[in-house]
């Protein structure tokens, strides 16, 4: 008598928080694995604006797409099917909301769950893999990392990071050779603000440009900002050079712990709102050494230029997503796929796994022998990590002197349950 062939379980896809340049690589990797192992995978649903699209059950069917319009993921920014900034709290207070996402799954018989964001997403992956163990429904919860901060622990770099960085450094080096032909008459310091709440990896990509002999002066959230250090470094540059260029991080703060840029609001995952650092510096340059001044806040920019994404990002994104899928194929849950770096030059990496245990609400900081002894500058042990994440460039295709993008259709699948309340 012939065995029963167990039913292929569908799985469920969500991105979180903000967008990258190469999430959407990521989703690419994970929806065309899980297409080439039909056998074993059924639909791949996804989250319309996240894991609000799980609670709502608003679920996009994926199998409405074209291979090709899967393919040209790979190579558009932002997330294709929305995202958004909502933080699933404790299961103690907030059960209600995890088993709403348990109802849902089962309702769509979803037995894989991969969830493409930060360190908020692995918190949120792993408490429903808990869940889903609690209330005896079978599901592999699988985390794709995702953040230009880089500060997921164990990976040696996450998505989207290496895309930033380029940008980063770029923007610097174009915007300073702009000031430097200026500054004998005009701007004479540039300030640009990047991203980076409590770890300083991207503002550390601006000091790439010193080895083309640009002046750069970083403000890194891992240093206390020193006004008086920070005037002099400034006015000992500029004496020297003629002009020098200031990287701020967002994240940079007071002895206090109070943020240069802070507005006294919160986000919606409880972090303090921030934007305004790269004026608050400009004018205390002025104010102090009456220097004639410009500065910009990098701000959305710098995460969705796909334009002059880093090949190197880009792989790594899209190898992530695969790993993710075929983690699940092999029976792993409550994990996320790492980069495990094996050499600087030449580059090398593998793919490993971490569990999520050992992720979920742990950020990675700049190590102190990455920045040098005066706290405004990068090391050599620093630009070594840094080169081969910028490394490559994978140009989208053009038309009419601009990228194309691919908009997917995000067709919706039927409820099959009872409206929800967001709270």
């Amino acid at each position: 008598m012939a065995t029963k062939t167990q039913k292929k379980k569908n799985a469920f896809y969500a991105q979180s928080g903000g967008v990258t340049a190469v999430i959407n690589a990521s989703a690419c990797g994970v929806i065309e694995t899980a297409r080439a192992h039909k056998d074993k995978i059924g639909k791949v649903y996804a989250g319309r604006n996240g894991i609000i699209g799980a609670l709502t059950e608003d679920l996009i069917d994926t199998t409405k797409e074209s291979a090709s319009a899967i393919a040209a993921l790979r190579q558009t920014p932002s997330g294709a099917f929305g995202s958004c900034r909502y933080k699933l709290k404790s299961l103690d207070t907030h059960r209600r909301e995890y088993e709403r996402l348990i109802e849902v799954f089962k309702a769509h018989d979803i037995g894989y769950f991969f969830y493409n964001g930060g360190g908020d997403s692995a918190d949120t992956c792993f408490k429903v893999s808990q869940l889903s163990e609690q209330m005896g429904y079978p599901l592999q919860a699988i985390h794709v990392p995702k953040t230009i901060d880089n500060d997921l622990p164990i990976t040696d770099c996450c998505p989207g990071f290496g895309s930033v960085a380029k940008y980063v450094a770029v923007s610097t080096l174009e915007a300073s050779f702009d000031v430097r032909s200026m500054a004998k008459t005009s701007t004479k310091v540039f300030v640009v603000e990047v991203m980076g709440r409590h770890a300083g990896w991207i503002a550390a990509a601006g000091g790439l440009v010193e080895d083309q002999g640009i002046p750069v002066v970083i403000l890194f959230p891992e240093i206390v900002f020193d006004e008086k250090k920070f005037l002099a470094r400034v006015d000992k540059l500029v004496k020297e050079h003629g002009f020098c260029t200031v990287v701020v991080s967002e994240g940079c703060h007071h002895a206090d712990g109070t943020f240069l840029a802070e507005q006294g609001a919160r986000d919606a995952f409880g972090h303090a709102q921030l934007g305004g650092a790269a004026p608050v510096v400009a004018n205390m340059v002025k104010r102090a050494l009456g220097h004639k001044f410009h500065w910009a806040v990098a701000d959305y920019l710098q995460r969705a230029a796909r334009h002059i994404a880093s090949k190197t990002d880009v792989q790594q994104a899209y190898e992530l997503g695969q790993k993710a899928v075929e983690l699940a194929l092999k029976g792993h849950n409550a994990v996320m796929p790492t980069i495990d770096r094996i050499s600087d030059v030449p580059y090398k990496y593998k793919i490993g796994v971490a569990p999520l245990a050992k992720v979920a609400n742990v950020e990675k900081f700049m190590p102190r022998d990455f920045i040098t002894k005066d706290g405004f500058g990068i090391t050599d042990k620093c630009r070594r990590y840094l080169a081969p994440l910028i490394q490559g460039e994978d140009y989208p295709k053009y038309r009419n002197g601009l990228p194309v993008y691919v908009s997917l259709k995000n067709v919706a699948v039927a409820k099959k349950l009872g409206a929800f309340e967001l709270k």
